[in-house]
């Protein structure tokens, strides 16, 4: 790890020891109660992919309650609060507000001690508790910093929303070129920072074929062949070269009615990750080169199968098409060398004693990083368990320690008594 530098390390250093922010700490100490409200409150609100309107205009409401000003809902269903500061750039402070769960999943929110159990009470419900509880902090202790805090529940990360949100939000000249940090709430915990943008694309491959009866019609070519030739191709030459920034997954397979029917249709849903763009269009190229394989191969194989029983009916089999549709595509990215964001959080980890590693993931600092913007992502303190599960659970207990580190983070970004 490099070491850091002194002059970060002083400045994390004084802003710890001055009163207004041991205020704050003592301010956050007492409010877990609040917290705990806000959470469950907000778990018990579904927020499926592309349904998070509801949860969106209750994070307004407490937006505008906490005192953050300019409140608003943009054209998709983000929602923003604005903390004034002295300079004309923003620190954010965002968190996702959606889960993965369908519209109909019962909302079974419960508490026993400092656990909280029930879908989404950790992703994310952790991540927004955290932001609300800062946002509070900034109305109660008087901070003053130079840059201001947009603080923004953005919708869109989870699944098949594919990072919207954020992609609309860098896609808007008045943010995209005003946030000079993004800082990202994304679950609990506060031992890991995320400054690699993994990216990933995902592709449904559909084949279609004439289909027909399992014996009257041997020969004609069958779309599941054709994806299992395929799926064999892809994997012997993607594995072939093992590279530490790759992946690649087949996570759905579907097709055919009957076990003597040649199925007409089958699918396949492919995942390819990597931090490098590079890596995931040549991942991409190999699917679709083992596709055209593995449809010529079919093809010429089913012709040679059928051939005695078309000398008869002079009839030849049907073609064959192929269709790739892209569903996701996130971006790779990383942290220049050197970045400020790192080196802050770095420093407020040492400062605090804090034992994090910095790891890459798939998050919504997907996007500012792949744009060349200073980003990183990191939980909202607590611990929790079970994500995308109705198992799902969050302990309060270390909550305290992650939101000293989020506060110290945004003040030194910010810049205090400058």
């Amino acid at each position: 790890m490099p070491e850091l530098a002194p002059a970060l390390q002083q400045e994390v250093a004084r802003l710890a020891a001055s009163p207004e922010v041991r205020s704050a700490f003592n301010w956050l100490r007492t409010q877990e109660p609040q917290f705990t409200q806000w959470q469950m409150e907000m778990a018990r609100i579904a927020a499926p992919p592309f349904g998070e309107a509801a949860r969106g205009a209750w994070l307004a409401e407490r937006f505008r309650e906490v005192g953050l000003d300019d409140v608003r809902i943009d054209d998709v269903g983000n929602v923003f609060g604005v903390h004034p500061g002295f300079g004309r750039r923003y620190v954010a402070l965002s968190a996702h507000i959606d889960t993965v769960f369908p519209a109909n999943t019962p909302l079974n929110i419960r508490q026993q001690g400092s656990r909280l159990y029930g879908p989404g009470v950790s992703d994310n419900g952790a991540g927004v508790t955290a932001m609300l509880g800062i946002a509070a902090l900034l109305r109660v202790v008087r901070l003053r910093h130079a840059l201001p805090f947009v603080f923004i529940g953005n919708v869109g990360e989870e699944g098949e929303g594919d990072l919207r949100g954020m992609r609309h939000i860098f896609s808007t000249p008045r943010w995209k070129d005003s946030i000079a940090y993004s800082v990202v709430l994304d679950g609990a915990g506060a031992d890991t920072i995320v400054a690699e943008a993994l990216g990933s694309r995902r592709f449904e491959v559909i084949v279609r074929g004439p289909g027909g009866h399992s014996w009257s019609d041997f020969g004609a070519p069958n779309p599941i062949v054709i994806l299992a030739r395929a799926i064999d191709v892809f994997i012997g030459d993607a594995g072939a070269v093992r590279r530490r920034r790759r992946r690649f997954n087949i996570g759905v397979i579907r097709g055919g009615t009957s076990v003597n029917s040649i199925p007409e249709s089958a699918s396949m849903k492919v995942d390819i990750r990597s931090t490098s763009m590079a890596e995931m269009e040549r991942l991409e190229q190999g699917m679709r080169q083992a596709l055209n394989r593995a449809v010529e191969d079919e093809t010429l194989t089913a012709e040679m199968r059928s051939s005695s029983a078309l000398a008869s009916s002079q009839k030849r089999p049907a073609g064959v098409s192929c269709e790739v549709v892209v569903i996701g595509n996130r971006p790779a990215g990383e942290l220049v060398a050197g970045a400020r964001v790192l080196q802050v959080m770095r420093a407020v980890d040492a400062q605090l004693n804090n034992a994090a590693q910095v790891q890459r993931a798939s998050t919504d600092a997907n996007i500012p990083l792949s744009l060349g913007l200073e980003a990183i992502a990191i939980g909202g303190g607590g611990s929790g368990g079970g994500a995308h599960t109705l198992q799902e659970w969050f302990d309060s207990n270390g909550r305290e320690l992650g939101l000293k580190r989020i506060l110290l983070t945004l003040l030194a970004l910010a810049g205090v008594g400058e």
